[in-house]
């Protein structure tokens, strides 16, 4: 007892007389907080200064005014949100089918990633890879383009080469087929991003431990057993991080892909909600409108992302915050 006691008693002495240990501002982390201070100006410039925009939410917004002379109107536009028709419930409705649709295919690149892994030719999978991420690069108008030229009912490729081999008796336009515009533009999503996204997944393969690979092979384990036992449970901590960023966004399926894709056939079913917050804010001159729109997508998207990463750490253990 006296010995746990004089124990005691030093380690308390030593932790009171040890000094605290300060960081010190050497040169080289000066410098290198010097060049991290443009990045941070740039997020803050570009990511929260257009924050105080969101006070034109409140005010009967009139061009030439200041912000502090408008007349105040509180949530009278929010209210206009859910009574001013049903154009904001159908441009909520397709964001919200087409994020599902995206939601439900976004295993797609772990798989392309799983079979570019297993591919015995480095030079042959490296090959793929890049072939596959240079569609990431394109932009939607020149995707647009090549669509246009491929499936047209006028000029289209494939409709020339149906009729020729009489497969067809009249050529068809899937680009003005309102029943197939959701299905259509997510297989169009899928094509571009397939491939860009599974270099994420390529590296979580990656930096899975060979040891690990090497004890299913004492095991005995074939190649469709490594990869059910090894690689998938390696990419879903990854996985579920990418899955938590794509929720985040449920309500921004994007602007550039459905705004090209529309028209007077498949703009009820390609009307999101960025497209309709430009054509009533912008278009239309509604700034108050437009900007009220914008806040509740993104608050209803910062509660959606708070309570999934919430939901998935309680359920899986990995969480994005």
């Amino acid at each position: 007892m006296e010995v746990l006691g004089n124990e005691r008693v030093r380690n308390h002495s030593l932790c009171r007389t040890t000094p605290h240990k300060h960081i010190k501002l050497t040169k080289n982390r000066i410098i290198l907080l010097l060049l991290i201070l443009p990045l941070f100006a740039m997020v803050f410039i570009f990511s929260y200064v257009p924050l105080f925009g969101w006070a034109y939410a409140f005010v009967d917004y009139q061009p030439g005014i200041p912000i502090f002379k408008q007349q105040f109107v509180g949530l009278e536009y929010f209210k206009l949100l859910f009574t001013g028709g049903t154009d904001f419930f159908n441009a909520l409705k397709n964001t919200l089918v087409l994020n599902f649709l995206s939601l439900i295919t976004s295993p797609i690149p772990i798989a392309f990633a799983i079979l570019i892994s297993e591919v015995k030719s480095k030079r042959f999978a490296k090959g793929v890879q890049t072939i596959t991420s240079l569609p990431n690069f394109l932009s939607w108008i020149l995707v647009y383009s090549i669509c246009f030229g491929l499936l047209s009912s006028d000029s289209g490729v494939f409709n020339k080469i149906l009729m020729n081999l009489h497969l067809i008796s009249q050529p068809t336009n899937i680009l003005v087929n309102e029943g197939a515009a959701w299905y259509f533009q997510t297989i169009l999503a899928i094509i571009k991003g397939t491939g860009w996204n599974a270099i994420v997944y390529l590296a979580a393969i990656s930096g899975i431990d060979q040891e690990l690979y090497n004890a299913a092979d004492v095991d005995g384990a074939g190649r469709w057993a490594k990869i059910v036992h090894v690689t998938i449970p390696g990419v879903l901590p990854t996985f579920f991080i990418m899955l938590l960023l794509q929720v985040s966004s449920v309500l921004s399926a994007g602007f550039e892909q459905f705004y090209v894709f529309q028209n007077s056939m498949t703009v009820d079913k390609l009307e999101v909600l960025d497209t309709f917050v430009y054509k009533m804010g912008i278009r239309n001159n509604q700034y108050s409108y437009g900007v009220a729109l914008g806040m509740f997508s993104s608050v209803v998207s910062i509660i959606i992302l708070f309570a999934t990463n919430h939901l998935a750490k309680k359920a899986t253990g990995n969480s994005l915050m």
